[in-house]
């Protein structure tokens, strides 16, 4: 199946630094794995934020990064990463990273970045993540305990919203779903 097939107009354009294949995930409603060759750095940052957003709004909220073929990502490449997880936790998605090369994932941990991504191993467990976790109970949430990004000292939210690092006093906010964003 042709990526325009599953996201009408996903190859209007390409790039060569960064090239995207589409596949749905069979069984999983609303659920597209995007194979990911290249890299990702401040230049096509934009171009890739573009066609992965045209994928979120044919409904795609379930979004599977295959990044074994992906060799880098700049500090501007995550920050699209991020973009998606805003775009599709509103929705009940969630964004999975998969088969992450071990200097990619050094990048996602130098800016605090991996612990707010789902990191998977394999596509079983990508993909058994959004049938197991297809809602997120609000019950299930609160008290989150995680590290701050930061200085990773270790907190507890009771509830979502703004609050301040015991430590290193930098603003922290929570969403309902128990993701950490900065300020």
């Amino acid at each position: 199946m042709a990526n325009n097939d599953i996201v009408p107009g996903f190859d209007e354009e390409k790039d060569e630094s960064l090239k995207i294949r589409l596949e749905k995930a069979s069984g999983t409603e609303g659920c597209l794995i995007l194979y990911l060759t290249g890299y990702i750095d401040t230049y096509n940052s934009n171009f890739f934020q573009k066609r992965v957003n045209r994928a979120v709004e044919a409904g795609f909220a379930r979004l599977i990064f295959h990044c074994a073929g992906l060799n880098y990502v700049s500090s501007t490449g995550i920050g699209s990463f991020t973009a998606f997880l805003k775009a599709v936790k509103p929705k009940g998605g969630d964004l999975v990273l998969l088969e992450i090369q071990p200097k990619v994932y050094e990048v996602f941990q130098l800016l605090g970045f991996s612990q707010f991504f789902q990191i998977k191993d394999n596509l079983d467990d990508a993909v058994e993540h959004f049938t197991k976790n297809g809602k997120v109970q609000r019950s299930e949430v609160f008290p989150k305990i995680f590290k701050c990004p930061i200085c990773s000292t270790k907190l507890k939210a009771s509830k979502p919203g703004r609050f301040r690092c015991s430590n290193c006093k930098t603003i922290l906010a929570i969403d309902a779903a128990g993701q950490v964003f900065l300020g």
